[in-house]
């Protein structure tokens, strides 16, 4: 028997696809988008902003033209066409779904449905994609003229999200707050870091983690299970963050591994969990017994450095304002050469957005001279690094039309739980 459409169901049931209202929103604000820039449409493949405009990632890509074209939204699908028409509301759907034509015909197929030569070719995402798929469009647009990069409105769109986003955010927090509780609940003298992970992964799968964390630059792939007990929050790894930790193995080379917890050791646990494809970012510490009263203080004091650029960013400043404010006061409390890791493997933010991506923008950092906008999503997380470990904090915040509120746990759970 064939599969149906009441197969592809959330739990208990739920209908877990993106209400068409959103998609028709997004599709219609990139169309006001493409006219203000005057660009006569985009072709959107990357899967991550597949899912965003389309409602799914089926393989293939989405047309938007502008919203002074004569065309309207179309989905080119290879595989599968059935689940993108499902994906995407079915009969309901705010787009076309049809098959994908062949690349020679593409030019050819755009222009039938409202794309004009003297218009110029739809723009791509350049920045978004490898450079031979995005070579092989190009190619095959030609007819039309050349393809610009479109990949910084998308990400500009991208950046304020919706209320229902918000709340995609917000039920994610709440399961990330049980993984938590779940390496409170396992925790002790001589535990693993990946017994404590695999504690937090059974909840985070349980209810509908899918496995993949999408970050928007490469190498595109990191753990979002870092847990470092001890020293080993001080082993650096390949990605741009504070902590690294030293993995299983040289291939997995973050994040947790086989150290075990040893008493009055800091341990960070650095767990993200994705709702509905929205990510959550959150950090708290742990010990077996009572922590050195060095190691509280640097922790009060990355506490003290987190407020100071939530108070910044709420006050409406710039995100580079955030970074210079919260940079200034860590090197006068005395952690210039540990703020964030250790020379020369120091990272250069306090902050970052995220959303359906773990590296959005903006970012708390030099060079970003912007607020984050009301509906901006940003995970805060001022830490330090030693050679014998690692401390901070890290919540996932909102700027709401009231000023930044938090998503994450917040106060409701300890910035440090003694086992």
């Amino acid at each position: 028997m064939a599969w149906a459409e009441a197969d592809l169901v959330g739990p208990d049931g739920q209908d877990w696809r993106v209400p068409v209202s959103e998609l028709e929103t997004r599709q219609n604000k990139m169309a006001m988008l493409l006219d203000d820039a005057e660009i006569p449409g985009v072709l959107i493949q990357n899967p991550v902003d597949l899912y965003y405009f389309a409602g799914g990632r089926q393989n293939g890509y989405l047309w938007i033209p502008s919203a002074s074209s004569a065309g309207s939204p179309v989905q080119f699908v290879r595989r599968s066409i059935r689940r993108a028409k499902w994906d995407a509301g079915g009969d309901d759907a705010p787009h076309e779904v049809v098959a994908s034509p062949r690349m020679a015909n593409l030019a050819e197929e755009l222009l039938s449905r409202g794309c004009k030569k003297d218009n110029g070719a739809p723009w791509l995402q350049y920045s978004s994609g490898p450079a031979s798929l995005i070579n092989y469009f190009s190619s095959s647009l030609a007819p039309l003229g050349a393809s610009g990069d479109c990949s910084s409105i998308v990400h500009g769109l991208r950046q304020k999200k919706s209320l229902w986003e918000i709340e995609q955010m917000r039920q994610g927090a709440d399961i990330q707050l049980t993984m938590f509780e779940a390496v409170a609940e396992v925790g002790r003298e001589g535990v693993t870091e990946l017994e404590l992970v695999a504690a937090a992964e059974a909840v985070s799968r349980a209810a509908g983690f899918a496995g993949n964390v999408q970050l928007r630059r490469y190498p595109m792939q990191c753990d979002r299970g870092v847990i470092v007990a001890g020293r080993a929050g001080g082993v650096p790894s390949f990605f741009d963050a504070a902590v690294g930790g030293t993995g299983p193995h040289p291939m997995a080379s973050m994040g947790a591994g086989f150290n075990r917890v040893n008493v009055g050791e800091p341990v960070l646990v650095d767990l993200l969990h994705v709702h509905r494809g929205y990510i959550v970012d959150m950090t708290r510490m742990f010990s077996v017994g009572q922590l050195s009263d060095v190691w509280v203080e640097r922790l009060e004091d990355m506490l003290t450095v987190k407020e100071v650029v939530v108070d910044i960013l709420d006050q409406g400043k710039t995100c580079a304002e955030a970074w210079h404010e919260g940079h200034s006061l860590a090197v006068e409390l005395g952690y210039e050469n540990n703020l964030m890791g250790m020379k020369p493997d120091q990272s250069r933010f306090l902050g970052h957005s995220l959303g359906l991506e773990l590296d959005e923008s903006p970012v708390v950092a030099a060079g970003f001279d912007q607020p984050l906008p009301v509906g901006g999503t940003m995970a805060i997380e001022p830490k330090v690094v030693y050679g014998e470990g690692s401390i901070g904090s890290e919540d996932t915040w909102v700027m709401s039309e009231d000023g930044m509120e938090t998503i994450s746990a917040d106060g409701a759970f300890p910035w440090l739980h003694e086992w």
